[in-house]
């Protein structure tokens, strides 16, 4: 029997709406089950990335489709991209029940994983090859193309000190906000940067990231990049409306961040599992000790990842040119350390590479906003630590990559010599009668450093100490240029030619050279100490057979001693018996029996204490 056209209607519509309603509720619950699977097994969180659009344009494939067959070729086509070409860029990509993104692991056969370096014989490269790795060396004073063949999310070596595999810290630390600044930085380089902070840190300690565009004018740093870290919703990118450097672009995201501990890293670093949680125990135990990372070198052309074990952890220093340096920690500190990995005081810090409680950061006074650029604010932040009433250490159990390059590759405006006019700030707040050792290597010319007044009124209301104190307590092992019986460019008769000589890690165990004199001071500013030594801070003039050398300072006299008669102008060398002569043609310096109708081995120290001499007992040559 048929039944009416109304209750027949209602009956198919029943019929259809129970299976498809069934259909849905097993579809609900298979994909909570896949996703629930997903976050219970970060292995498999790679596995299940599905397809995104390739990132071109900048190397190699940034993000690989999920068919893609590993180390696969690149097509003849895709060689032949548009110069200058905008990168694709994968869309933002979320799953259902997970609040955090899904990061793709990292392909153990790609090159770099591990850390390991990545070789390049350039010859072997084609033209338009050739042509891409100048470019990436030319633009950002390292590797590029190299880096482009790395994973983002490459691994690291698992290398880690023993005894900080075990290390307890709090359960209840304070979050951070790590703040980022760049400007114009190369796009693997960049990710890797932020990928390594978002895969290598707690969820919970991690409040933000902040990347502060320091006025890049690169077309991927621009949508391209905003695009990419849409992805993830702790990171933040701010825009500076003009260049400002980097002092005023971590001002700006030490602004609005709003972690209780303020991180700040280079845009080319790489973060090692565990770096963060030694840091933030050292904060928590004490809002006033600031902390540093040991920095381990990633080189800048192969990307290989050199770790430094914490039997060799070194701190920084400085030398009276108010250049950072680094050196072993000394003696009395490690009478006071247990183990290796205990976290250790520095003098100062390198200043890329640190976290600090924002509100204690606020109450020093963050940054001189009168410093412009870069450039000495690693030193004024050192300097304030100590003599206010904080302490600055370097945690071992810490560790963060960072691509050390020989150059910047950025462009200033000309006229301003920035670093010198930030120095002299820094000097005149907080150096106090010692101001005169760095001004005498500036031959005295201070230039404009604009107004100062509300530093010093900050040093008096945070009631610090004094330089003297700092220099007693902190840093006694730095050599006191008022202890020199000369000091000042050393002038040959001959020729106006004066012994000239750059220092630096890379430049020691070089020949020193003569150089048409300049009057700057400089690379032309030597110390003669009352023990003999011919000394730049803690590089010596050396002679040991062969070239007049800059070695490091070791205070045993040796191929380090010398005798100077101001008079006679003989510059003798003890162990050799032989005096310094320049070259007629002024190219080399030489060591050469003694002359004394020689003008060519004849010289004269700007200033010469006779008092000091006789004070010390100093013996000078006939």
């Amino acid at each position: 029997m048929l039944l009416p056209a109304r209750k027949r209607s209602l009956f198919f519509k029943i019929l259809i709406l129970v299976p498809v309603a069934w259909i849905c509720v097993v579809f609900y619950f298979a994909v909570m089950d896949h996703a629930n699977n997903i976050h219970d097994n970060p292995a498999e969180m790679g596995k299940r990335m599905p397809r995104v659009p390739l990132v071109e344009g900048f190397g190699p494939p940034i993000i690989k489709e999920k068919n893609q067959e590993r180390n696969q070729p690149l097509k003849e086509e895709d060689n032949q991209k548009e110069e200058g070409k905008m990168p694709v860029v994968p869309k933002p990509v979320f799953f259902v029940n997970i609040s955090d993104p899904i990061y793709k692991s990292g392909d153990p056969n790609q090159a770099g994983e591990k850390g390991a370096a990545v070789n390049i014989d350039k010859e072997k490269l084609s033209p338009a090859e050739k042509k891409k790795y100048d470019t990436g060396f030319q633009n950002n004073a390292f590797n590029q193309y190299a880096s482009d063949m790395i994973s983002i999310h490459r691994t690291l070596p698992e290398i880690l000190d023993k005894e900080c595999l075990t290390e307890k810290y709090h359960d209840d630390l304070p979050d951070t906000s790590v703040v980022v600044c760049f400007h114009n930085e190369a796009w693997s380089v960049l990710l890797r940067t932020v990928h390594s902070i978002l895969e290598r840190t707690p969820d919970k300690l991690l409040k933000e990231i902040i990347l502060v565009d320091d006025f890049s004018d690169m077309a991927h740093t621009k949508e391209p990049l905003a695009r990419y870290m849409s992805q993830f919703p702790k990171v933040k990118i701010l825009r500076m409306e003009k260049r400002e450097g980097l002092i005023r672009a971590r001002l700006r995201g030490a602004a609005v961040a709003e972690g209780k501990v303020l991180t700040y890293l280079d845009s080319h670093c790489e973060c090692m599992e565990g770096w963060l949680q030694p840091l933030l125990d050292r904060i928590k135990r004490d809002p006033t000790t600031v902390v540093c990372p040991v920095i381990d070198v990633i080189d800048d052309n192969t990307f290989q990842y050199h770790y430094s074990k914490a039997y060799f952890t070194n701190v920084g220093g400085f030398d009276w040119g108010l250049q950072f340096n680094w050196h072993p920690i000394p003696e009395r500190d490690r009478k006071l350390r247990s183990r290796a990995i205990d976290p250790v005081r520095s003098p100062t810090m390198a200043g890329g590479l640190f976290s600090i409680d924002r509100a204690y950061f606020e109450k020093l006074g963050t940054y001189d906003p009168g410093f412009d650029i870069w450039g000495g604010e690693n030193l004024e932040l050192s300097f304030k630590i100590w003599m206010c009433g904080g302490k600055l250490e370097i945690v071992p159990c810490s560790h963060v990559g960072h691509v050390f390059r020989k150059r910047s590759p950025y462009k200033w405006r000309s006229g301003v010599n920035v670093l010198k006019r930030n120095s002299v700030r820094l000097a005149e707040v907080w150096l106090d009668e010692y101001k005169e050792y760095y001004y005498e290597r500036i031959n005295n010319q201070l230039g404009d450093i604009g107004d100062i007044s509300e530093r010093k009124k900050l040093r008096e209301r945070l009631g610090c100490k004094t330089f003297k104190w700092y220099l007693d307590n902190i840093f006694p092992e730095l050599f006191i240029p008022g202890e020199s019986i000369a000091k000042g460019e050393l002038r040959n008769q001959g020729a106006p030619y004066c012994v000239d000589s750059a220092i630096g890690e890379d430049t020691e165990a070089k020949p020193v050279s003569p150089y048409p004199c300049h009057e700057q001071g400089g690379n032309q500013y030597w110390l003669m100490s009352k023990d003999g030594e011919i000394r730049r801070d803690e590089t010596c003039i050396d002679y040991a057979g062969e070239n007049v050398m800059v070695f490091p300072c070791h205070g045993m006299k040796g191929n380090q001693e010398w005798r100077y008669n101001h008079q006679t102008g003989r510059l003798f060398h003890v162990v050799s018996q032989k005096c310094m002569e320049m070259t007629k043609d002024g190219a080399k310096l030489e060591m050469k029996p003694c002359d004394a109708t020689n003008k060519y081995q004849q010289w004269r120290f700007k200033e010469y204490n006779v008092e000091k001499v006789k004070q010390y007992g100093v013996i000078v040559p006939v």
